[in-house]
């Protein structure tokens, strides 16, 4: 009888319970076989084998809407992903607005090439990308006449370094090794502010190839200043892509690891 009650089928009128409205069925009713004084018949075995189910589609809907919404360019930095699914890709900067000139400040991530062994190495370092673009009038920036400079890591720790009173000029030339090598001139110089609230940034640009010729500049508080540093501190490794081989380490493998012949300090 108790086995009959645990597998009824749902009650269409909660209002027809017991009087004091209670669902689950009170020991003298068990006993009697029947819920309260009222007019409706013991369950039978052919209702008590009446199976319900409820199937929820509310995973299979935002699977397919997070499939469905990636971007598709792949010049940011990517989760991992499983099943074979494309990772997802997450676009991150920073921007410091003034009067003259704005400044973005957005990171780019290393790229890797696959060995024969299955792994993959860096074949080339991530940077830090740094956007300058002239002002055109109040709060309005000319992004058209932008011009970039690219950190590299080394450079980015040669801005961390820096003193409320260091300074650095730091020289590019994007067609180094190349035929037109010395037609397109970049230096960022990086000075104290008169009064020791902060740092200038500089970007002078010389390209004769399009026959420009621009200096922009923008004051970088002592807190915005600040606020970069923390973000080169949590970047750097990742730029280097030491994350990718940490998160490929596992227990199970150390041992193999450190056994696997290489030529470690301590064994000579």
């Amino acid at each position: 009888m108790l086995q009959s009650l645990s597998s009824s089928s749902p009650v269409r009128n909660p209002s027809k319970l017991c009087s004091h409205h209670s669902i689950s069925p009170s020991l003298d009713s068990i006993k009697t076989g029947s819920f309260c004084n009222s007019k409706h018949t013991r369950l039978t075995s052919k209702n008590a084998k009446r199976k319900l189910s409820l199937k929820c589609r509310h995973s299979e809907y935002f699977e397919q809407q997070r499939f469905s919404s990636r971007p598709s360019n792949d010049s940011s930095f990517s989760s991992n992903s499983t099943g074979g699914a494309l990772p997802t890709r997450y676009f991150v900067g920073h921007s410091i607005y003034k009067g003259k000139a704005a400044l973005t400040v957005e990171p780019r991530a290393p790229e890797f090439t696959p060995l024969n062994s299955g792994a993959f190495k860096v074949s080339k370092e991530g940077f830090v990308l740094l956007q300058f673009a002239p002002a055109a009038g109040v709060r309005q920036y000319d992004w058209s006449r932008k011009q970039v400079f690219s950190l590299s890591v080394s450079e980015i720790g040669t801005l961390m370094s820096l003193g409320a009173r260091d300074s650095c000029e730091l020289f590019h030339d994007p067609n180094k090794g190349r035929s037109d090598e010395g037609k397109v001139r970049k230096v960022l110089k990086v000075e104290p502010l008169p009064d020791g609230s902060g740092h200038f940034f500089n970007l002078s640009v010389q390209n004769k190839i399009l026959n420009v010729d621009e200096s922009i500049y923008i004051p970088i508080t002592k807190a915005e200043y600040a606020i970069l540093i923390s973000a080169f501190n949590f970047i750097l490794p990742y730029l280097l892509g030491w994350h990718a081989f940490a998160n490929s380490i596992k227990p199970d493998d150390m041992g193999r690891m450190n056994n696997s012949g290489a030529d470690y300090e301590w064994n000579r």
